[in-house]
């Protein structure tokens, strides 16, 4: 699958030994027999994520449960979508967060891709999805995938910034070492939820000023 899409020699070095393992041989198997359906983000994009933040640039993990599914949306960031599509809800309630906490000015669009190359990593629990079918490749593979790299995380790296909104992503935070990093936990940024803790959360504000406690650059998080 690796030599399929391409993967970063930094995280290749750390998840090389996954590929050979039974789990991603079902994964890749599932793929394969999904093939006639389309399938999001397109497989150059399955792994934009690890691509656009460096394994050794990390400095703070958003954690997101699986791709958009509607055409053309989902480009492998997650609450992320390429230019030109509709702002979904959930970024739109995260952009009304950031300008309550530091003064955002609000873009027109929904692409995430310059946090990612500041060290921001936006992984989905799960990397792929059938168009219309949300959470149609749960259970399949992904999710052990994806606690491996949160594992590398912890291994090797502190004091990240976990930001985990939702029940999902918190029960996926269980694996992260919390002695050494910052998790910030609040309510799902959707609109059935967001008003019960997201917003208010401070949680870009509160990220920065970790990070620079830990002599790190803060994020710019305008786009």
């Amino acid at each position: 699958m690796n030599q399929k899409i391409g993967l970063h020699p930094s995280w290749l070095n750390v998840l090389r030994e996954e590929f050979d393992k039974s789990y991603m041989q079902e994964l890749k198997n599932f793929l394969q027999q999904q093939k006639g359906k389309i399938i999001y983000p397109k497989s150059e994009n399955i792994f934009n994520a690890l691509n656009s933040t460096k394994f050794n640039q990390i400095k703070v993990v958003i954690i997101g449960q699986d791709p958009y599914h509607g055409p053309n949306q989902a480009h492998g960031l997650c609450f992320s979508v390429n230019k030109g599509i509709a702002i979904p809800p959930s970024l739109r309630n995260i952009y009304k967060e950031l300008h309550t906490d530091i003064g955002f000015d609000i873009p027109s669009h929904g692409y995430l891709q310059s946090w990612a190359k500041q060290g921001v990593l936006m992984i989905n629990s799960v990397l792929t999805v059938n168009q219309g079918q949300a959470a149609s490749h749960q259970g399949k593979g992904w999710e052990i995938f994806t606690d491996k790299i949160i594992q590398q995380i912890n291994h090797h790296h502190k004091n990240i910034a976990y930001l985990l909104w939702g029940a999902y992503a918190q029960k996926k935070g269980r694996i992260i070492d919390k002695d050494n990093n910052l998790i910030l936990q609040s309510a799902h940024p959707s609109p059935l939820s967001a008003h019960r803790g997201f917003l208010g959360c401070q949680h870009f504000s509160r990220c920065n000023d970790y990070l620079e406690l830990h002599n790190k650059k803060a994020i710019n998080w305008q786009i």
